[in-house]
Protein backbone atom coordinates (compact mmCIF):
# COMPACT_ATOMS: atom_id res chain seq x y z
CA UNK A 1 0.00 0.00 0.00
CA UNK A 2 1.10 3.40 -0.77
CA UNK A 3 1.04 5.60 2.31
CA UNK A 4 2.72 9.29 2.13
CA UNK A 5 5.22 10.16 5.05
CA UNK A 6 6.41 13.42 6.64
CA UNK A 7 9.99 13.64 7.66
CA UNK A 8 12.49 16.18 9.43
CA UNK A 9 16.23 17.50 8.36
CA UNK A 10 17.79 18.29 11.25
CA UNK A 11 21.06 19.91 10.56
CA UNK A 12 23.40 21.47 13.42
CA UNK A 13 26.83 22.10 13.39
CA UNK A 14 27.22 20.26 9.85
CA UNK A 15 26.26 17.00 11.46
CA UNK A 16 22.46 15.54 10.58
CA UNK A 17 20.01 13.71 12.96
CA UNK A 18 19.27 10.44 11.23
CA UNK A 19 18.41 6.88 12.44
CA UNK A 20 20.63 4.32 12.11
CA UNK A 21 18.97 0.84 10.65
CA UNK A 22 20.40 -2.95 11.32
CA UNK A 23 18.18 -4.69 9.06
CA UNK A 24 18.52 -8.27 8.22
CA UNK A 25 22.18 -7.62 8.60
CA UNK A 26 22.25 -4.52 6.64
CA UNK A 27 23.32 -1.12 8.00
CA UNK A 28 21.90 1.66 6.36
CA UNK A 29 20.50 5.61 7.45
CA UNK A 30 17.38 7.22 7.34
CA UNK A 31 15.77 10.34 8.03
CA UNK A 32 13.74 10.87 11.19
CA UNK A 33 9.91 10.70 9.49
CA UNK A 34 6.87 8.18 9.15
CA UNK A 35 3.87 7.69 7.44
CA UNK A 36 1.06 10.55 7.67
CA UNK A 37 -1.95 9.69 9.91
CA UNK A 38 -5.67 10.35 8.92
CA UNK A 39 -6.31 14.37 9.62
CA UNK A 40 -3.05 14.86 9.46
CA UNK A 41 -0.66 17.21 7.08
CA UNK A 42 2.72 16.38 6.20
CA UNK A 43 4.35 18.70 8.56
CA UNK A 44 2.28 17.63 11.70
CA UNK A 45 3.59 13.95 10.49
CA UNK A 46 6.97 14.93 10.30
CA UNK A 47 6.94 16.68 13.78
CA UNK A 48 5.13 13.83 15.71
CA UNK A 49 7.15 11.32 14.20
CA UNK A 50 10.43 13.88 15.01
CA UNK A 51 8.95 13.46 18.94
CA UNK A 52 9.04 9.91 18.63
CA UNK A 53 11.87 8.68 17.17
CA UNK A 54 13.79 11.27 18.50
CA UNK A 55 12.53 12.48 22.00
CA UNK A 56 12.57 16.07 20.62
CA UNK A 57 9.76 18.94 19.59
CA UNK A 58 10.81 20.57 16.63
CA UNK A 59 9.69 24.03 14.48
CA UNK A 60 9.39 22.95 10.69
CA UNK A 61 10.97 25.59 8.51
CA UNK A 62 10.97 25.25 4.58
CA UNK A 63 9.84 22.03 2.32
CA UNK A 64 13.11 20.82 1.43
CA UNK A 65 12.03 18.43 -1.44
CA UNK A 66 8.86 16.08 -2.00
CA UNK A 67 9.63 12.63 -3.80
CA UNK A 68 7.35 10.30 -5.26
CA UNK A 69 8.21 6.74 -4.44
CA UNK A 70 5.85 4.58 -2.94
CA UNK A 71 3.77 7.39 -2.04
CA UNK A 72 4.31 11.31 -1.51
CA UNK A 73 7.71 11.82 0.50
CA UNK A 74 7.76 15.17 1.92
CA UNK A 75 11.28 16.28 3.61
CA UNK A 76 11.24 19.56 5.87
CA UNK A 77 13.95 21.37 7.44
CA UNK A 78 13.49 21.61 11.31
CA UNK A 79 14.95 22.82 14.22
CA UNK A 80 14.91 21.07 17.70
CA UNK A 81 13.12 23.63 20.10
CA UNK A 82 12.87 21.19 23.26
CA UNK A 83 13.40 17.73 24.53
CA UNK A 84 16.54 15.43 25.21
CA UNK A 85 17.84 13.78 21.35
CA UNK A 86 17.73 10.09 21.86
CA UNK A 87 15.23 9.69 23.75
CA UNK A 88 12.30 8.70 21.54
CA UNK A 89 9.64 5.70 22.69
CA UNK A 90 8.39 5.23 19.41
CA UNK A 91 6.90 1.96 18.14
CA UNK A 92 10.18 1.35 16.43
CA UNK A 93 11.79 0.78 19.64
CA UNK A 94 10.17 -1.98 20.75
CA UNK A 95 9.69 -3.71 17.51
CA UNK A 96 12.69 -5.54 17.19
CA UNK A 97 11.79 -7.61 14.70
CA UNK A 98 11.24 -4.92 12.54
CA UNK A 99 15.74 -4.45 13.26
CA UNK A 100 17.23 -1.69 15.22
CA UNK A 101 17.24 1.95 15.68
CA UNK A 102 19.38 4.41 16.49
CA UNK A 103 18.92 7.84 16.13
CA UNK A 104 22.38 9.59 15.88
CA UNK A 105 24.10 12.93 14.43
CA UNK A 106 26.09 12.15 11.30
CA UNK A 107 28.96 14.65 9.78
CA UNK A 108 27.68 15.49 6.66
CA UNK A 109 31.73 15.20 5.47
CA UNK A 110 30.70 11.34 6.16
CA UNK A 111 27.98 11.18 3.83
CA UNK A 112 29.25 9.82 0.71
CA UNK A 113 30.82 6.79 2.56
CA UNK A 114 27.79 5.55 4.23
CA UNK A 115 24.27 4.09 2.98
CA UNK A 116 21.70 7.07 3.41
CA UNK A 117 18.47 6.82 1.59
CA UNK A 118 16.93 8.13 0.10
CA UNK A 119 20.18 9.47 -1.98
CA UNK A 120 18.79 12.05 -3.61
CA UNK A 121 18.11 13.71 0.01
CA UNK A 122 21.44 12.91 1.20
CA UNK A 123 22.83 14.59 -2.11
CA UNK A 124 21.17 17.90 -1.71
CA UNK A 125 21.99 18.22 1.58
CA UNK A 126 25.80 17.37 0.67
CA UNK A 127 25.65 19.80 -1.83
CA UNK A 128 24.09 22.75 0.48
CA UNK A 129 25.91 25.79 2.15
CA UNK A 130 25.60 25.19 6.26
Amino acid sequence: MLRNRGSVVLIQNHEVALIRRNWNGKIYYVFPGGGIEKGETPKQAAKREAYEELGVQVSIGDLLTILDSKGKQYYFYADIVSGEFGTGQGEEFSNTYRGTYEPLWVPIKDFPSLDIRPPKVAEMILHSEF
